[in-house]
């Protein structure tokens, strides 16, 4: 499969800047997989950017149900993040909901959200997740719009884009999923980009090329060569970035981790979802747990790196930063969820050998 290829290899560009903003556009031949991986860190002037990859195309008005339920788990695992203040409340009673419910009431009379939503949103972010409503009692245009705001802010962005993987359709499942993406703009002021496959039949959307930096092209063609058992597709519907100090909301072997990691003293220093930026020029890499003073870091890999893309990336950024003087260590979410000890015994043991040496001489190099 050939990729589009961005002329001078120029990865700072703003090639992500491309497709109009609160449109549909269609980028043709840009493997959705390639887009995650490339825009992971996201770039400090990108929008908020979450990936969606449909995995049936039904009636459009379940179509659209089913993505807004997955924007609304992705708001509420962002919380308290989109909401400045809600930190400080740790209690679903009857106290912490009123004092949320007014911080959010307060937010929003200066700002662009909606009063009655963001509160009801931050009630529910508030209440333990096997106490919440199922569903928001809001209008879909009023979710889509509100989810937006939110997830932009949890970014401390200005806009949101939505990612569709665009699997194999008929001719009417295809029209139905360019309206739902249409719907989304409408509504939500969303960006919405259609990657992957052809349109074949909605011949109103606009086609985009999209260029994305040189390295990357070239690690999807690596990836192109790999035998098909090396990696399978992760089944994962909606990514979104994780959020730089903490474990990643939508991840339970990354909050198992940590709860696992918080009692030891030796633990300390821990940094999670951090950008590690060992050079001006150089790759910025984003690290799900480090230790940058003794340069070791932790990648938890969930269902998304089962990507053909993803594993070939996660080879070659192992060497790369094993170059600059780091340990990489890596587990599954099946590892960390079935025997944390173990997991937390390797981590300790190779934290303990990294002391007992010099020092890594990037180690204040995050961000």
């Amino acid at each position: 499969m050939a990729h589009p290829v961005q002329a001078n290899g120029d990865a700072n560009g703003a090639w992500w800047a491309i497709p109009p903003t609160r449109r549909v556009s269609h980028l043709p031949g840009v493997d959705p997989e390639l887009l995650r991986v490339t825009l992971d860190p996201l770039p400090p002037a990108a929008p908020a950017i979450v990936h969606y990859r449909p995995t049936v195309v039904g009636p459009l008005g379940d179509l659209v149900d089913t993505l807004l339920d997955q924007l609304d788990t992705a708001a509420l695992a962002m919380f308290p993040r989109w909401l400045a203040g809600a930190d400080r409340f740790d209690s679903e009673g009857t106290l912490g909901v009123a004092a949320v419910r007014a911080l959010a009431a307060r937010t929003a009379a200066h700002s662009r959200h909606f009063g009655p939503f963001l509160a009801d949103l931050a009630e529910r972010g508030l209440r333990d997740p096997r106490r919440r409503a199922a569903r928001s009692r809001f209008a879909p245009g009023v979710r889509a719009a509100g989810l937006a705001r939110v997830i932009a802010e949890a970014y401390d962005r200005e806009s949101c884009v939505l990612v569709v993987a665009l699997p194999d359709l008929d001719a009417d499942a295809e029209r139905t999923l360019v309206a739902a993406a249409e719907w989304f703009v409408r509504h939500g002021g969303l960006t919405v980009w259609l990657a992957g496959g052809p349109l074949r039949h909605a011949d109103r959307v606009r086609s985009v090329p999209m260029m994305v930096p040189a390295p990357c092209a070239d690690l999807a063609s690596t990836a192109d060569r790999m035998p098909d058992t090396a990696a399978e597709r992760g089944s994962t519907v909606l990514v979104w970035p994780p959020i730089a100090g903490v474990p990643r909301g939508d991840s339970a072997a990354e909050q198992a981790l940590e709860r696992a990691l918080a009692p030891h003293d030796w633990a300390r220093g821990r940094r999670w979802n951090q950008t590690y930026e060992w050079h001006v020029l150089g790759a910025a890499y984003r690290l799900d747990l480090f230790w940058p003073v003794e340069g070791l870091a932790v990648e938890v890999d969930g269902p998304e790196h089962r990507g053909r893309i993803a594993f070939a990336n996660d080879r070659w950024r192992d060497v790369q930063l094993q170059l600059l003087g780091l340990d990489v260590l890596r587990f599954t979410n099946e590892q960390v969820l079935t025997d944390a000890p173990a997991v937390v015994d390797g981590i300790r043991r190779l934290l303990t050998r990294r002391r007992a040496g010099s020092t890594h001489p990037h180690g204040d190099e995050t961000s």
